[in-house]
């Protein structure tokens, strides 16, 4: 049984049998006006015990905006706190492993477009390089100047997707509408080059699709300056604003070390101040031949999840423009034979995607299919350490801290 009894929190004495003063009242919970006047109320046991609650399991999915596709995650609360998180995965699994060891090499590079649907030419290229690497290929340096520049386009059209549905997540329905402004500009240019809008299918194995239209090279250049302009926008627009700091400092907070032990990587591992990217501590392509940083923070919160994302797209735009100036004339393509035979043996290709790091095994018998292909992909690993973030926040903080994720659940799943 509880006792419910008011209490004038402004003055010592009370009026009334059933007023006291705030500081005599018994062990509960009070609730008063934050200057600490008005009437409080308390509420306390019979004799005086803490009172107990019930946990409560609340499903959030299978289909919730915050989650980019379909994703179920078991929450148990007491009261407003989150006791537990238990991520439940597999709704959209395509088998896409099983899937790829029936698919010649080429069909795999059209099937990767579509696990990760915003990373379209980085999924490719993993594909391609695994290939390559067990073929002993060595693909034209026009073609691998041409797959930088179009990686790290994907990259900064990859990022501009979430530093405009976080904030929309959050209430802020303004830097959705930006970030569209900007990815329309560069789908236009990747649409010119490609011929494709989504799903781009752009490389191949030994080289690429096509070459570069005339005058891509120069959308390119102008592209440049007028997207590092914009950023600013959102760092005054979003990371400047008041609520947004609110609701993102020191919330969701990931430490190296635990970062570490998940295997988590990309905006979310440099967040938490590890400037690990495989394009530096493993380089592929020419990117040993580019100058640029890998950004971190040290707090690791979602406030800083945000801040590194808009770094990286920075960097990204510091690599384009010195592949501009480096991609030689030449072919772009390796004569291969209609069927292509990977030689029997087994390769393994490190990535770095635009959500983490991804990665490729294939294990081939010399036949024109691979015998076994095997995917790492960053969001699975991201979204294990979920149930570390979520425990001990309160309920309006669980979607700002699964928006910083930044995951794709067909990247989970494939």
């Amino acid at each position: 049984m509880a006792i419910i009894e008011q209490t004038n929190a402004s003055s010592g004495n009370g009026s009334g049998s059933g007023a006291r003063d705030a500081e005599t009242a018994p062990a509960g919970a009070a609730f008063q006006a934050a200057d600490g006047t008005g009437i409080g109320i308390v509420v306390r046991d019979k004799a005086d015990r803490a009172l107990q609650t019930q946990d409560m399991t609340l499903n959030v999915g299978p289909q919730h905006p915050a989650t980019h596709g379909v994703l179920r995650v078991i929450v148990t609360l007491d009261g407003e706190m989150i006791e537990d998180a238990q991520p439940v995965i597999g709704y959209m699994h395509r088998s896409f492993e099983k899937l790829a060891e029936y698919r010649d090499f080429r069909q795999i590079i059209a099937l990767v477009n579509r696990h990760d649907w915003v990373s379209a030419v980085c999924n490719e290229l993993g594909v391609a390089l695994v290939v390559e690497k067990q073929m002993e290929l060595e693909v034209p340096e026009r073609a691998t100047w041409i797959r930088m520049l179009m990686c790290e386009w994907t990259r900064v059209l990859n990022h501009l997707m979430f530093v405009g549905s976080y904030p929309l997540e959050l209430g802020a329905i303004t830097p959705m509408f930006y970030a569209f402004r900007e990815r329309e500009e560069i789908q236009a240019l990747m649409e010119w080059i490609t011929g494709g809008r989504l799903h781009l299918t752009y490389c191949r194995v030994g080289g690429l699709k096509q070459d570069l239209p005339r005058g891509a090279l120069q959308m390119s250049r102008q592209l440049v300056p007028k997207i590092r302009e914009r950023i600013k926008e959102y760092e005054d627009l979003v990371l400047g604003n008041e609520i947004f700091m609110a609701r993102t400092r020191g919330i969701g907070v990931l430490p190296a070390d635990v970062a570490c032990s998940y295997g988590v990587s990309g905006a979310l591992l440099q967040a938490s101040g590890v400037p690990e990217d495989a394009r530096r501590t493993e380089p592929y392509c020419f990117y040993d031949q580019v100058e640029f940083d890998v950004p971190t923070r040290t707090n690791g919160d979602c406030y800083d999840r945000y801040a590194v994302l808009l770094a990286r797209m920075k960097e990204s735009l510091r690599i384009i423009e010195q592949v501009h100036d480096r991609i030689p004339p030449g072919p772009v393509n390796v004569r291969l034979p209609k069927i292509v035979r990977a030689p029997q043996g087994h390769a393994y290709v490190r990535a770095e995607n635009p959500l983490g790091q991804l990665s490729y095994y294939m294990v081939s018998h010399n036949e024109k299919t691979p015998w076994r292909f095997k995917m790492r992909t960053p969001s699975f690993n991201n979204i294990s350490s979920l149930p570390y973030l979520l425990k001990g926040t309160l309920v309006p903080d669980m979607i700002a801290v699964m928006g910083s994720m930044f995951f794709i659940v067909g990247d989970i799943d494939r």
